[in-house]
């Protein structure tokens, strides 16, 4: 059954939004050529969404031959303002972006450990409101944020940790109470970062990889047929409670020491370093990630070599097990200390799979670094307002 003339404009409405949200600003002869619909329903669907303020002139294309330059259509960037937030252990770091993803504030705060949970959720949302302030915002349209924890697949909540902060769920409901009409979502900071590296990082040509996260926390992302996988209970790769040979004991239902966390989380890779006497580089990074950095970019020397072969040792016992059990044909090294060991750590680890695994598997290491939850959150934001807003057009 053909579709409706309304039915129609709204489809070459959203194929337009959609390529202009992928390609950027585009003039109505390139639009034609991509959409393949005819000059006069561009035309038409040019007018429909400039009038409805989703799209405006950008500029003007290089004319190709002689006559005046064509016009460029972009979205209209100040239609929504976006927020997203990174939410660890130690603080938060945000960022404050037009409909389109361009940063327009940023900020970050650290709270301490003994920050009592009401005080350190009106720190959290106070900041929010002063960067948006300060970015020109008069509301937030939407706002993504990445935490460390599960994510229950019902009610898209934060679930109760006792290894966590309280203030983490407590700051989801009052950020939806100080910024009325925000849509306010949490999704956890390791899928977030996935979403980055496979749309800006490392794996942009994958449908299908694993990221193993190395920072304060381990954890790990799946996405399968280009879709993220959660699981039942939204624990999937939950991988520092992974029971492997080498540390001290089993981990808990309530603690994950003794999994694998022991070995490949940000205090045993610092302690690693000290034991091999590996001098952080900096000071100014996490002690691993920059004792890493030390090890890859410093002098050669033995103590360096056998500090990087053990960690690949200790990284290369999880990820095989992510590989045998899902065989993922890809593994991004993530986080801090897996941008730190960039290609010198990957390669170590993929020598070792290669040894332990009958299943080809490439490692790379993560472009974004701890970076990507930030811009994971940001992109997922930004996905979901065009939605919500793109739908408008044709209705």
């Amino acid at each position: 059954m053909a579709a409706s003339p309304s039915t129609a404009r709204a489809i070459n409405d959203r194929l337009a939004l959609r390529l202009l949200q992928q390609e950027g600003p585009l003039t109505a002869g390139q639009l034609k050529e991509l959409t393949g619909l005819s000059r006069p329903t561009v035309a038409d669907l040019v007018e429909r969404l400039t009038a409805a303020g989703l799209i405006e002139v950008a500029g003007e294309a290089r004319a190709q031959r002689r006559g005046p330059n064509a016009k460029l259509y972009g979205i209209v960037a100040g239609r929504a303002h976006l927020a997203a937030l990174d939410v660890r252990t130690e603080g938060v770091a945000l960022v404050v972006s037009d409909l389109v993803g361009g940063v327009l504030a940023e900020a970050s705060l650290p709270i301490a450990d003994d920050t009592g949970t009401g005080p350190a959720v009106e720190q959290a949302v106070s900041l929010v409101e002063r960067t948006a302030k300060e970015a020109g915002a008069d509301r937030l349209h939407t706002v993504g944020i990445g935490a460390p924890g599960l994510i229950d697949p019902a009610t898209g909540e934060l679930r109760d940790s006792t290894s966590l902060p309280e203030w983490h769920r407590r700051l989801v409901a009052a950020l939806q109470e100080r910024l009325p009409g925000a849509r306010v979502s949490v999704e956890n900071e390791t899928n977030l970062a996935a979403l980055a590296e496979q749309r800006d990082g490392s794996a942009r040509d994958r449908d299908t990889f694993v990221l193993l996260w190395l920072g304060h926390g381990t954890g790990a992302a799946v996405i399968l047929d280009g879709a993220l996988r959660r699981g039942a209970s939204g624990g999937t790769g939950e991988i520092g409670f992974l029971p492997v040979p080498g540390t001290r004991g089993l981990p808990s239902a309530t603690d994950c020491a003794g999994g694998f966390h022991s070995l490949a989380g940000a205090a045993a890779v610092a302690t690693l370093a000290r034991e091999y006497g590996v001098v952080p580089a900096s000071g100014s990074d996490p002690e691993a990630a920059d004792a890493v950095r030390a090890a890859v970019s410093g002098p050669e020397s033995a103590a360096h070599t056998r500090f990087l072969d053990t960690l690949a040792d200790r990284v290369a016992v999880g990820v095989a097990s992510v590989v045998a059990l899902l065989d993922p044909g890809c593994v991004v090294l993530g986080g801090e200390i897996g941008q730190a060991g960039g290609e010198a750590l990957a390669s170590r680890v993929h020598d070792r799979l290669t040894a332990m695994s009958p299943l080809p598997v490439e490692v790379r290491p993560g472009a974004l670094g701890g970076g990507a939850v930030l811009r994971g959150a940001l992109l997922t934001a930004r996905d979901h307002a065009q939605d919500e807003l793109f739908g408008a057009p044709g209705h």
